[in-house]
């Protein structure tokens, strides 16, 4: 099993669609279940045994560091976006002199779940073959999440490739906000703003993008209706 040692954290975003709540704060300090997102993810994060967390901030940039501040395992160290939002690809060639290693996993902090009978990012890094793969992608059954109510992302070749979802198709999987990708993919990458779903697309071309199901139960807070949701995901998990 590959060990990996770093991750890139998403958490720079603005949070529109949590409105009023990111008025006064960043959305990755939004609390569910008593822990702020940022932390649900920086939890996994250390289960897992990642040593080290490059967290990007831009909205309330200052909460964001100094909530971190404090934090020791993983071990984290920001990347400042305040002069303007580098989207998720430019984000993390932006961290790339932060991160080491070969491959880094690389979350949205604005995600997390619960997992089942065994730790999906463990899972994840047993799976990661970078021979064959361009980037590995955390993959969430529509039925076994919630908060979501999009149309899904992808569709799994029997081999594990994904697909894009055609245009007007519904599908039964979501990307649930954890990839692993090798440093490589970034090579040649525009040092501006761009989004991870170019270097994906490519990785589809070249039937190169995996995915891995997730084992447990998805939580997606994209707005402030769907915190009582997930915290209700939560009682019942526990009860």
């Amino acid at each position: 099993m590959t060990s990996i040692t770093d991750a890139m954290v998403l958490a720079a975003g603005i949070g529109s669609r949590m409105r009023p709540i990111t008025d006064t704060k960043p959305k990755p300090l939004v609390e569910v279940g008593g822990r702020a997102l940022v932390d649900h993810t920086l939890d996994r994060l250390a289960e897992a045994g990642v040593l080290r967390a490059v967290v990007n901030v831009h909205h309330h940039a200052d909460q964001m560091e100094r909530h971190l501040s404090g934090r020791e395992k993983p071990r984290v160290t920001v990347s400042d976006e305040r002069s303007g939002l580098l989207d998720s690809g430019g984000g993390v060639v932006k961290a790339l002199p932060l991160l080491q290693g070969d491959a880094f996993f690389v979350l949205n902090a604005d995600t997390f779940w619960l997992d089942g009978a065994s730790r999906n990012l463990t899972r994840m890094m047993a799976t990661w073959d970078p021979d064959r793969m361009d980037a590995l992608l955390l993959i969430a059954a529509l039925t076994s999440s919630v908060g979501f109510d999009g149309a899904g992302d992808f569709s799994f070749s029997p081999d594990g490739r994904l697909r894009r979802r055609a245009e007007r198709q519904v599908t039964p999987f979501a990307y649930a906000g954890v990839a692993i990708m090798p440093r490589s993919a970034f090579d040649g990458a525009p040092a501006g703003p761009f989004s991870l779903n170019r270097i994906w697309n490519a990785a589809i071309e070249r039937d190169r993008l995996y995915g891995l199901r997730l084992d447990g139960l998805w939580l997606h807070v994209g707005t402030p209706s769907a915190i009582a949701e997930a915290e209700d995901a939560i009682a019942q998990s526990v009860a």
